[in-house]
């Protein structure tokens, strides 16, 4: 199972957390784990070169987390059209495999 966890302040979104492996087969090979793993690196990159925030960035492999944090006091607008964005791709992702996938908020609401 991959866990999305959000954080939010407010309305803005201010930390994404991808954790564990969806399950199918072995790790790597995992077509839902790849789909995840690409929104959420492309989240990164993009906020680098769109939005010029560069995020916290944690990575483990072995638990296989990725988590990507802004700055503080980032405002950026383009940053959270980028992170909306994302997240509507990983809900995508959980809504066809919810037995693979979930998305809760920081809190541990889950989000539909």
């Amino acid at each position: 199972m991959t866990r999305i966890v959000i954080r939010r302040e407010g309305e803005r979104i201010t930390q994404l957390k991808a954790l564990g492996h969806a399950g199918r087969t072995a790790r790597g090979g995992n077509l839902v784990c790849a789909a995840v793993s690409s929104l959420m690196y492309t989240a990164i990159n993009a906020l680098e070169s769109v939005a010029g925030i560069v995020p916290a960035v944690v990575k483990n492999d072995k638990t296989a987390l990725l988590q990507l944090t802004l700055p503080d006091g980032s405002e950026s607008r383009d940053a959270q059209v980028i992170l909306r964005t994302v997240l509507q791709g990983l809900t995508d992702i959980s809504q066809e495999y919810p037995k693979l996938v979930t998305i809760t908020t920081e809190d541990g609401r889950t989000i539909p």
